[in-house]
This record gives C-alpha cells, sequence and structure tokens, in this order.
C-alpha cells in the first residue's frame, strides 16, 4: 500500500531535483550521453504542471572530457579549469535537451554564501522565482571555477538542500548512483536492506552513511542524509534514489516505493515564521498606518511602502525588521526589500512610484508576505 508520504509527491507543485555525477557518467567518469538524454526525457515529464529547478553535477566531468584528461585532477585548480570548460557544456546540453520539449532553461551558478548571506539569499530567491513564474527550468550548479571550498568539501547535495528551503520547494529529489540508504553498507554487506522510509533523521542514522560509492563525485551519502536533514526540518520531503535506472524520478513521483523517502519533521512556515521571530534581532522599524495592518494580520499580504508613516534606524536590504503601528505596538517582523534610507523616501507612495523615486525597483513590496511573521506578543 502506498503511504501518505508518497501520495503527497504525486501533488508536489514545486521540486527541486537534484542530479549527481555518479549519475551522469559511465565508466572511468565519461558523461554518458545516452543516459543523460532519458534522464532528461524525464526531467520534461516531471516539469508537467510542476515548478522544476534542476541542480546537477557533471561540469567537472565534461571538462575532464573535453580537455582529453585521462581522469580527474585531484588538485583544486585542476578541477576549477575543469569546471570552466565543462559548465557551458553541461548547459547545452540541457538547452538542447529540453528545446525538444519545448522548455527554456537558465544557468544559474551558485555558491553557499549565496544562499547563506541574508541580502544574497533573497537576491537569488528573487531571480529563481522570477524565472519559475515565466516558465523557465533553473539549471543549478555550485560555481566551482571560483568556489574552492565546495570543491574540497562538498557536492551539490548540500547546494540542493539549501536550494530547497531558498525556495520552499514541496519536494527534494536526490539522484545518485545508489537506490538509497541502506542498514549496511550494500558494497560490503550482501544482504543489506534498503531503508525505504524514514521518519526522523537521528545522529545513529547519520551513521549508516557511507561515502562516494564512485569515487568520481565528491558528494557521499552522509552529504545527501544531511541535505534531507535540513528539507525535511522545514516540511519539505525528501527521497535518494537511484539516478542510474531510466524511469526512476517519474516513478518517485507517482508514488511508488523507490528509493528512501524522508518524512518531514517540522511545517514549513511554521519554522520560517519561528526563524523571523525568535532566531533575528530587529535593526529597524516600520511605523504603518490602520490600513496597512489589517493587510498584513487579518489578509495575509505583503506591506506596501504606500502603508508606512515613519522609518527608524538603520539597516540594509535583507535586514530583520519590525512593524509598529500607530499605538507603538509591535505586531509583526520581516525582511525589509529595501534599506531604511530607501524607505524613507518611498514611504508612502504607490508601488507604481518606486522606480521614478528610487531610478529603480526591486520588488512592489517593502515587506514580501513570505518574509513576514506575525509577533502574538512584543518580544
Amino acid at each position: 500500500m502506498t503511504s501518505k508520504g508518497r501520495q503527497a509527491l504525486e501533488s508536489a507543485k514545486r521540486l527541486v531535483v537534484k542530479i549527481g555525477t555518479g549519475a551522469l557518467t559511465a565508466a572511468r567518469g565519461r558523461f554518458d550521453r545516452k543516459h543523460f538524454a532519458e534522464l532528461a526525457q524525464d526531467l520534461l515529464w516531471a516539469a508537467r504542471g510542476r515548478e522544476l529547478l534542476v541542480v546537477s553535477s557533471g561540469a567537472i566531468a565534461l571538462g575532464v572530457e573535453r580537455l582529453g584528461l585521462s581522469s580527474r585532477p585531484r588538485d583544486i585548480a585542476g578541477k576549477q579549469a575543469c569546471a570552466a570548460v565543462g559548465q557551458s557544456r553541461l548547459v547545452q546540453a540541457y538547452e538542447e535537451a529540453f528545446a525538444e520539449g519545448g522548455r527554456l532553461v537558465a544557468q544559474v551558478l551558485l555558491t553557499h554564501g549565496d544562499v547563506q548571506e541574508r541580502r544574497r539569499y533573497l537576491n537569488a530567491r528573487r531571480a529563481l522565482e522570477r524565472l519559475l513564474e515565466a516558465g523557465v527550468v533553473p539549471v543549478i550548479n555550485e560555481n566551482d571555477t571560483v568556489s574552492v571550498d565546495e570543491i574540497k568539501f562538498g557536492d551539490n547535495d548540500t547546494l540542493a538542500g539549501l536550494v530547497s528551503v531558498l525556495v520552499e520547494a514541496d519536494a527534494l529529489v536526490l539522484l545518485s548512483d545508489v537506490e538509497g540508504l541502506y542498514d549496511s553498507d550494500p558494497r560490503r554487506s550482501p544482504g543489506a536492506k534498503l531503508l525505504t522510509e524514514v521518519a526522523m533523521i537521528s545522529p545513529e542514522l547519520l551513521g549508516l552513511a557511507g561515502g562516494s560509492a564512485s569515487g568520481i563525485g565528491v558528494g557521499g551519502m552522509a552529504t545527501k542524509v544531511r541535505a534531507a536533514a535540513r528539507a525535511t526540518e522545514v516540511g519539505i520531503r525528501c527521497v535518494i534514489a537511484s539516478g542510474k535506472a531510466p524511469g526512476r524520478l517519474r516513478e518517485v513521483l507517482e508514488g511508488k516505493p523507490v528509493g528512501t523517502l524522508f518524512e518531514p519533521s517540522g511545517t514549513r512556515r511554521q519554522a520560517r515564521s519561528a526563524w523571523i521571530v525568535h532566531a533575528l534581532r530587529p535593526k529597524g522599524r516600520l511605523l504603518v498606518d490602520d490600513g496597512a495592518k489589517r493587510a498584513v494580520v487579518e489578509a495575509k499580504k505583503s506591506l506596501l511602502p504606500s502603508g508606512i508613516r515613519q522609518v527608524e534606524g538603520r539597516f540594509a536590504e535583507g535586514d530583520p525588521v519590525d512593524l509598529v503601528d500607530l499605538s507603538g505596538q509591535v505586531f509583526a517582523r520581516g525582511l525589509a526589500a529595501y534599506a531604511a534610507d530607501e524607505l524613507r523616501r518611498i514611504a508612502g507612495r504607490r508601488s507604481s512610484e518606486i522606480e521614478q523615486v528610487l531610478g529603480y525597483r526591486y520588488l512592489d513590496e517593502a515587506v514580501h508576505r513570505d518574509d513576514l511573521a506575525l509577533v502574538v506578543r512584543p518580544p
């Protein structure tokens, strides 16, 4: 019988799929074009009726091939050079494959810092949201050419987990060279059993995760389980499954019992609201009128510049600010879409006037509803 968690995967509307190096390469680490074409068809199928983001490895492998090297370099500079040569070929492969299905793709290169530092986090999220609104499939990779730490210490598993949180995905699927998480190392224990569903990721469970089976990719099972932990903590279901088996992604999204399903341990909104209210210290205050307060509290809408009466404090774009009503009570906290000086200039203005006043426009909102959380009692 299909579990409720598996059934929920069928209705996922925003999906992040990570494709590892092991799932894209054949013997000796060469890019497997035939298998890539099969994976691309699965991705096109998954994109029907869904918003799809792809986090893809493979740039270094394609660079190794293009440069005629016998094996993947061991030194950092060599890997960076291969990534620089291979990245354009990787995106070209996606462009050609998705064009057959009438879909556009966009290359997005990120470092971990882009999704960990608040201002860069907001900029990255806005760009990805706009691409999804346009029906474009972002193809995301680490910026290996300039990002040394990621090449040394991680793979795209961690980045995929961060991206799934960044865009508030419904599901994260990690396609690798193994079927999922086993109760022991299947390379050493022929009787190892696949864990089909995991309700909670514990330290003991992390202990079951080993290294990379292929030796080609950098990330092993441990990085995948940690990525799953990051996603499930904020309400995102995660599946680790084999990217070597054609059609496996379809089976995952059809709710079939393949791979390892990690169930959410929290809810997406609860986790984000708690982070905004409890983990962030406000750097400023926005005094708003009664209409703006009703829009935020009762209608669950964004705070527009037109509702701001006064801006207090010094803060940058993306910094936390308190929303204060005319009686001086804090009723919400959020992340400012503009810096304090910018908000002072557009306070009381319509959103359509922002570009005229500032000469540019990030958003129509002063604080977007996705970055707002109500405060029950003043902290």
